[in-house]
């Protein structure tokens, strides 16, 4: 009994501490998968950590290949810009040559007009000379009938020997006189008349000519312009899609605008300074020989008194007494000589210059060589075909052949011949105006030498489009002016 009873409270303990053992167990097992957790994590940190850092060959490599992508980025960007800047210039071009072909079918359509009245004025000419003629037959064929059936009676001797007295026979032989004049008289208006008529039938079919080749040549303007214009069209689209290099580049091509117009106004201000200079110094030159001539006039005269009186002085003495006072005042104030008006004074000079300058406005030659086209005028203006580009210039610009030359428009002097991004820029002063050549190439001239009317300033130099490209102003003192109304075209 008593080892039953043992039994029984041994199964009980064990009961009680079974389940304290599996807690007990399970702490553990996690315990050590932390532990297990923590060590392979230090020993993957310990791994990272550990692991060889890169060669300094890779990172120039690495180096090298973003250079290399920049270098292409920036060659890209610029090869865009540089198209882009390349289809401007095109399309500036396109648009001076539909200006061109519009203004040359403007012209034709005038001529036209002329010849289509010279054609109707030449018809009713013919239509009046054909009645003249007309007129002209029937009274001569008359006058011809006339005479046929009075060939007897007309006999001119019968006539003249039937008279009754002398008067009457010498009355009658001026009538026979008269009436012969008259008679060929009418027949030479017969033939003047009709070659009158054939004269203003071939100037109808001349003209008629003319209009036929006029008409042609107007066919012709229209079809260069419907190209022109479809040409103007796709350069418009392929722009429009590239906005943003559009817009960086008119931005860019602005700056170097504003930068050669700062230093064109320098340099006028400077012409300007040397111009007031210039006169100042050429008045102040022409008041001090005024003033030193009406000193001398005025010494004279008073040599001229004082002399006289001296010699009213010296009435009682003798003829020979009286000459020597006067040769010895002639020695010591001697008649002073008027100096030759100078043959150059800058202030005339310049006057001058500006005189037939302003009367020849619309009359001066073109500053480039050889054919040209404008294609950017004078002012701000919205570019054909680009209601988002606004373009303001003060001058024009002449897109001109191979081997362009820019040449001076007036005699002047050149004032100033300076360097913009590259391109060499000549300034010429003709009195109170200037004119401004820029973008040459080389220049033929150097600052402060004469020049004259349509001589060579340097070589003009080519735009994006690779064609010769002149960008003229003109001023008056510091006002710009705009060169189309002063230049002929």
């Amino acid at each position: 009994m008593k080892s039953i009873l043992k039994i029984l409270l041994l199964v009980l303990a064990l009961v009680v501490v079974m389940p304290d053992m599996t807690v007990a167990q399970k702490r553990k097992t996690k315990t050590t998968a932390v532990a297990k957790k923590g060590k392979a994590a230090v020993k993957q940190k310990k791994t990272k950590t550990a692991a060889p850092a890169p060669s300094v060959s890779s990172l120039r490599n690495q180096r090298d290949a973003l250079q290399k992508k920049i270098k292409q980025s920036e060659a890209q960007l610029n090869q865009t810009r540089k198209d882009v800047k390349k289809q401007l210039s095109n399309l500036a071009i396109i648009n001076a040559q539909i200006d061109q072909h519009q203004r040359n079918i403007g012209t034709i359509k005038q001529t036209l007009d002329t010849v289509n009245t010279n054609i109707g004025r030449l018809e009713t000419d013919i239509q009046k000379l054909a009645v003249q003629l007309k007129d002209r037959k029937q009274k001569y064929s008359r006058s011809m009938l006339y005479l046929y059936q009075n060939r007897k009676a007309s006999n001119k001797m019968l006539f003249l020997l039937s008279a009754s007295d002398f008067t009457q026979m010498a009355r009658r032989y001026r009538y026979m006189k008269e009436y012969s004049k008259y008679q060929r008289v009418q027949g030479e208006l017969v033939k003047r008349k009709q070659t009158e008529l054939e004269t203003a039938k071939m100037e109808l079919k001349a003209e008629r000519d003319r209009h036929t080749l006029l008409l042609a040549k107007e066919q012709d303007e229209n079809r260069q312009l419907a190209v022109k214009q479809n040409e103007q069209q796709t350069a418009v689209n392929t722009l429009q899609k590239q906005q943003k290099s559009l817009q960086a580049t008119l931005a860019s091509d602005r700056k170097e605008v504003a930068a050669l117009n700062s230093k064109i106004d320098y340099y006028v201000k400077l012409a300007i300074e040397q111009e007031r200079k210039r006169r100042e110094e050429a008045e102040r030159k022409a008041r001090e020989l005024a003033e030193r001539k009406a000193r001398e006039e005025r010494q004279r005269k008073e040599a001229a008194a004082a002399a006289e009186r001296k010699q009213r002085e010296s009435q009682t003495a003798t003829a020979s007494a009286a000459k020597t006072p006067a040769k010895s005042v002639a020695k010591e104030k001697p008649a002073p000589k008027a100096e030759p008006t100078p043959r150059y004074m800058p202030n005339d000079k310049e006057y001058q210059l500006t005189s037939n300058f302003a009367a020849n406005k619309g009359r001066f030659p073109m500053p480039i060589t050889g054919s040209y086209l404008i294609s950017t005028h004078y002012g701000s203006y919205t570019m054909s075909g680009m209601s988002n580009v606004r373009l303001d210039s003060k001058g024009i610009n002449l897109t001109g052949q191979s081997g362009a030359q820019a040449r001076c428009i007036f005699d002047g002097e050149v004032t100033a011949v300076f360097t913009v991004s590259g391109l060499k820029n000549v300034m010429v002063r003709h009195g109170s105006y200037i004119s401004i050549y820029c973008n040459l190439r080389s220049v033929s001239v150097s600052q402060g030498q004469k020049v004259s009317a349509r001589q060579t300033l340097g070589a003009v130099a080519p735009d994006a489009s690779g064609k010769p490209n002149l960008h003229f102003q003109l001023r008056k003192e510091s006002a710009t002016l705009n060169p189309e109304q002063w230049l002929a075209r």
